[in-house]
């Protein structure tokens, strides 16, 4: 079989969503494919939906269900292990495809021997094959036969997972698997999958719609959440570790680490749950601290974060008190400030 696609499920059956990116699937114009759809314990009608599109396309869709919710990683590994395709790909539920988006992208891999391919995608609100905001997924330059520049760019800029084809021996003909009961699973996987690559190839073109509304993954924080963010950072670097990359690549495994461990889940945490635990904050910063001693000096970090960032951080890891106090005092003034702008500016 050429092509597997695996489609994690929990709760999308509202407003049309899991039926807008099944029907995206059933519709791929490349031949001999199959749809693994992984129910992870759905409360709504997903699993019904589900069902329906087995019934109807038995000779490529695949419907499973779970016993126990093990979030998207659990409902990953599960489709692949039933998977049988040379050509392995990934899609949220609530997303959806052009029909010729694994068509182009293996077409090109078989083209010129790639072992990964990816593209750009669209961020839209709308049900709709119009084209939203479109967001660059990769690099031209980090295209090709795999070297040393490429694998430090690629570690940097990895892009999102679910935007790529994988050739099977890059991601199942291995022990490694999807941490199960967390979000950002991704995150904990994708360094190995592209080090165990030798040949990326982009197509520079929006093929994929990421569908954005208010229950997205990204748009839900809570402390919860955030804490699953840091775990995704923690095995990241196990797996570095095991797979004997840590040192070759300290460097940019450091950035990684620090954007996804710390930085990010610092100030989505300081935005988004309420209220703040002064404890969250500092056990945050003692394990960044612990992890990456001199992570201030790192050179991505100086070259790509903020100055307002590096200020705040550096401000926390000094003193958590301090830092929250500053931070509280400065979202408040910042609040005020355009609340008055949209006053005088309805006036």
């Amino acid at each position: 079989m050429k092509l597997s696609i695996i489609v994690p499920v929990y709760n999308m059956a509202a407003d049309g969503k899991l039926e807008y990116c099944l029907n995206s699937l059933v519709a791929q114009t490349i031949k001999d494919y199959e749809i693994i759809a992984v129910d992870d314990c759905s409360t709504d009608h997903s699993w019904e939906i589900l069902q329906a599109y087995q019934e109807k396309y038995p000779e490529k869709f695949c419907a499973i269900r779970l016993a126990v919710n093990q979030k998207q990683g659990g409902a990953k590994n599960v489709g692949m292990e039933r998977a049988q395709g040379e050509w392995i790909g990934f899609i949220d539920s609530d997303d959806w495809i052009t029909p010729d988006f694994y068509e182009r992208l293996i077409g090109k891999g078989e083209e010129t021997g790639a072992d990964l391919v990816g593209c750009d995608y669209h961020l839209t609100g709308e049900h709709s094959m119009k084209i939203g905001q479109v967001v660059h997924n990769n690099k031209p330059e980090q295209t090709g036969v795999l070297d040393e520049a490429k694998y430090r760019s690629l570690i940097l800029d990895s892009g999102s997972l679910v935007v790529k084809v994988y050739r099977r021996e890059i991601v199942i003909d291995h022990p490694g698997r999807f941490p199960t009961g967390i979000f950002y699973e991704d995150n904990a996987l994708a360094n190995s999958w592209m080090l165990r690559a030798h040949h990326f190839e982009y197509i520079e073109e929006p093929l994929y719609y990421y569908y954005q509304h208010d229950t997205s993954t990204v748009h839900t924080i809570t402390e919860r959440r955030c804490e699953d963010r840091m775990e995704a950072g923690r095995i990241m670097l196990q797996e570095a570790r095991s797979y004997d990359y840590l040192e070759r690549y300290r460097p940019e495994l450091e950035y990684t680490f620090t954007m996804l461990f710390y930085i990010n889940t610092l100030f989505t945490y300081m935005r988004g749950v309420r209220p703040v635990r002064a404890a969250f904050v500092e056990k945050l910063g003692c394990e960044m601290r612990e992890t990456f001693p001199d992570f201030q000096k790192n050179r991505y970090y100086l070259e790509r974060v903020g100055a307002e960032e590096k200020k705040l951080a550096a401000m926390q890891m000094k003193s958590t008190r301090q830092f929250i106090l500053y931070y509280k005092l400065l979202w408040g003034y910042r609040n005020v400030r355009n609340r008055l702008k949209s006053i005088f500016h309805t006036g």
